[in-house]
């Protein structure tokens, strides 16, 4: 194939990608029109209204410059939300990586009761979180719930606790509401297992290798990439967490369980001229959450620079 021949093929080529490139932009450019003023329109009034002390209704606003930020950053009720989150988000990652993953695996396997799996851990993916929260908290409630309505019909009665009261109890139900909705990483795993080689698998137990070892020494090790899917995708969605917190326990007792969820939803919802807070601290919680996208974002690609 000549010089002239090749240069006039690659030409077309370009030409046609060109022209891909080109209709899927038009189909694209409505969504793209809706979300970029949806966004833009957003971080606008995120930022106008931090600088005001307004109400829900935003009628006379009055300027306060970085007062509500200032306010923001000394109070200890967001900073320990922020901590909740946090703790939350590594308690659901710590979930995820073990529980879902074995979870995960045994259902590519063909476990036996894989059904009883399903319905157990992705169903709950699959309903409205309010009502997995609230189902958990009426099964925790101190006289009539079933937790311990269960312990005293087994002769157990000295075990039932105030389960949505005490603090630390509160503390560790919530703790398991967020373990147990594990679904999507589950799906996650499901769905890049089938993508593995079976070579490698297939070579380990040529040479022996069991069941246990082969998932921890070759299957985990070769889902480096879902792992960090999962990572980013828990630690993100706890900052834009509810109602886990708010169908459960409220918050409560005191602040013990606030999260940033909550906290934003009760400085809207209080009815005074806290709409202004209310924004500048979810200014904060954007900021907090791009960091964490960024500090995500590099720490993937050192391996990659290494290689």
């Amino acid at each position: 194939m000549s010089t002239e021949t090749r240069e006039r093929e690659q030409s077309t080529t370009k030409r046609r990608k060109r022209g891909n490139g080109l209709v899927a932009l038009v189909f694209l450019s409505p969504l793209l029109v809706i979300y970029l003023v949806y966004f833009l329109y957003s971080i606008f009034f995120l930022g106008q209204t931090s600088m005001q002390r307004v109400g829900i209704s935003l009628l006379r606003p009055l300027e306060v410059g970085f007062e509500n930020f200032a306010l923001l950053l000394a109070d200890s009720v967001f900073w320990q939300s922020i901590g909740n989150n946090l703790v939350y988000a590594a308690i659901s990652i710590l979930a995820a990586l073990t529980i879902a993953f074995f979870i995960a695996v045994s259902l590519s396997t063909g476990v036996r009761g894989r059904r009883i799996f399903y319905l157990v851990f992705l169903l709950p993916a699959l309903m409205p979180v309010s009502l997995v929260a609230t189902i958990f908290g009426s099964m925790l409630q101190e006289r009539f719930g079933v937790l311990n309505e269960t312990l005293r019909a087994v002769g157990l009665g000295a075990l039932a606790q105030s389960w949505l009261t005490e603090p630390g109890l509160a503390y560790a139900a919530v703790a398991v509401i967020f373990c147990y909705l594990i679904g999507l990483p589950v799906m996650y795993y499901t769905a890049d297992l089938a993508a593995l080689p079976t070579s490698s698998l297939e070579a380990a137990r040529i040479d022996g290798a069991g069941t246990f070892r082969i998932m921890r020494s070759i299957i985990y090790p070769m889902m480096r990439g879902t792992h960090i899917t999962v990572i980013l995708a828990l630690l993100l969605g706890s900052f834009r967490a509810l109602e886990q917190v708010l169908f459960s326990t409220d918050g409560g007792p005191g602040t013990t369980t606030e999260i940033v969820g909550t906290y934003l939803y009760g400085y809207v919802n209080s009815g005074g001229k806290t709409i202004g807070f209310a924004s500048a601290a979810s200014i904060v919680v954007l900021l907090i959450a791009l960091v964490i996208s960024l500090v995500q974002m590099y720490a993937t690609r050192i391996p990659k620079a290494d290689r």
